[in-house]
């Protein structure tokens, strides 16, 4: 036992003497394969730390491990990391669908399960039964709070949010949050856990939806999505625009194909059930439920908005090209709205 958790849900453990903040993280557990979870998954593994991958999904495990090494593979031609770098990361990651062999000795759990504060309150009730009672509870929600969940956990005061961003080891941005029960060693450590996997923690003063970034961009999808769904530009041109003035190497649409449109519809079509009157947010849940039902949830499925892995805004003089469709049913995804 390395450190005793502050009283709550369990008595605590006593513990001779409690590490350095820094080492108090060795072993993580990453609760949902998807997109953000292998990212996490390696981030925590490149960094030294010990991680098993659990998802109740064999095939998303199958999936994350090919998506692990065309993640890793991307970070090495681009001279971020070394192939040497890429096969120790891999020797500390482990992949089980087993709950129980997942939770074993684990200091950290990080879950990225879909945007449901009922899923995750069930899920980390589970994994409550499961870890050691030292063992840290991080949501890497995108909007919503841990104390959305944080009792239905069996261990509040261990509850806090990590929030990573895409490309984690690029972006190497971390949202670090507590909720108002959220012990002050816990914030303490996972601070000290996100520097020590190369990423930079913004701790919150308080929770808000969205964090920071999150809060601030998710304003701009919202925009983004409404504008094509009412039909008054293109989703091309409206990627043109926001990367014409900021330089950025891609608009909107193609940053949510990049987080995964399913991930997407989820956050939108929680929050337009949270929100009936807001008659857009279900408009904009149903624009993207088009694109889930049709199996294109972004890079990750080689279709989304754009088409991968060379999708149009990143081929030369895509932005001169301003008022042309990129692809042939551009135009009639764009005027044509789902379910009409």
């Amino acid at each position: 036992m390395r450190w005793a958790r502050s009283p709550g849900s369990r008595p605590a453990t006593a513990t001779p003497e409690r590490p350095p903040v820094a080492d108090a993280v060795r072993r993580v557990v990453i609760v949902g394969a998807g997109t953000m979870g292998h990212q996490i998954a390696f981030q925590c593994a490149g960094h030294g730390v010990d991680v098993v991958l659990y998802d109740i999904d064999p095939v998303a495990l199958d999936s994350a491990q090919g998506r692990i090494a065309a993640y890793a593979q991307g970070l090495i031609a681009d001279g971020i990391i070394t192939a040497e770098a890429r096969d120790e990361a891999m020797t500390r990651i482990t992949m089980t669908t087993d709950p129980a062999t997942a939770a074993a000795d684990a200091d950290l759990l990080s879950e990225a399960v879909p945007e449901d504060p009922k899923l995750k309150g069930r899920v980390l009730a589970q994994f409550d039964a499961l870890c050691p009672p030292r063992t840290i509870f991080a949501t890497n929600t995108s909007t919503l709070l841990p104390s959305q969940f944080a009792a239905a956990t069996g261990r509040p005061d261990h509850v806090i949010a990590l929030h990573f961003h895409i490309p984690v080891w690029v972006a190497n941005l971390a949202d670090v949050m507590p909720h108002t029960g959220t012990a002050p060693e816990v914030t303490e450590v996972v601070l000290a856990f996100a520097r020590r996997i190369g990423q930079v923690p913004i701790e919150l003063r308080k929770e808000h939806n969205g964090y920071v970034f999150n809060a601030m961009f998710s304003a701009v999808n919202r925009e983004a999505i409404t504008m094509a769904e009412q039909g008054v530009a293109s989703i091309e041109d409206i990627d043109r625009s926001w990367m014409h003035v900021t330089k950025w190497p891609h608009g909107p649409f193609g940053g949510l194909d990049a987080i995964g449109l399913d991930t997407v519809w989820q956050i939108t079509d929680y929050w337009a059930r949270q929100l009936p009157s807001d008659v857009q947010l279900r408009r904009n849940a149903t624009f993207l439920k088009a694109y889930i039902d049709r199996g294109a949830l972004g890079v990750k499925t080689g279709q989304g908005f754009y088409s991968y892995p060379e999708p149009a805004f990143a081929r030369p003089g895509f932005i001169e090209r301003a008022g042309r469709p990129a692809h042939h049913d551009a135009a009639e995804r764009v005027h044509k709205r789902p379910g009409s």
